[in-house]
């Protein structure tokens, strides 16, 4: 009979990321910030909460060791790929005290026993990157251009 290592502690704590969750697009192609934002996400899912998951913007910001303005973003980031989905929104309570958002796992089954969502697996990147101006950001994704109106060469 094998003895449990009394270091080890009873139920020791871990984050699992499942191979096929981590080779689709959604994951593959997300930025590390966003990644570290979502294990922290999952590290507070105990089994039963998803739905449920309390976490506000400075309190992950805390937690990644960035600035707020930052960590909005990756919340953005993670919610436009169908990873997360906010269950109710933070707000500011009767007595001045930030209530903070719960959030979702879209891998993983509700708290009230719902499926789990998995959207996530049909998100695609963006082919055609577009900046905050509205142009493409590479000239290679612009459309192409109406080359009749450009001459060969200097005219004679």
């Amino acid at each position: 009979m094998s003895r449990r290592d009394p270091r080890r502690g009873k139920g020791s704590k871990h984050v699992q990321l499942a191979e096929w969750f981590q080779a689709l697009p959604a994951w593959a192609t997300l930025k590390p910030g966003p990644r570290a934002l979502y294990i922290e996400l999952k590290r507070r899912y105990n089994g039963g909460n998803n739905g449920n998951i309390r976490m506000a913007i400075r309190e992950a910001a805390d937690l990644l060791n960035m600035h707020r303005n930052t960590v909005g973003g990756y919340f953005d980031e993670l919610q436009e790929r169908r990873l997360i989905r906010e269950t109710r929104r933070g707000h500011l309570g009767a007595e001045g005290h930030g209530i903070a958002s719960t959030w979702a796992l879209s891998e993983l089954p509700t708290a009230e026993g719902k499926p789990p969502d998995l959207s996530f697996r049909s998100w695609q990147p963006n082919q055609n990157p577009v900046t905050k101006s509205g142009r493409s950001c590479h000239s290679s994704c612009a459309p192409a251009a109406d080359l009749s109106a450009v001459s060969e060469g200097p005219s004679q």
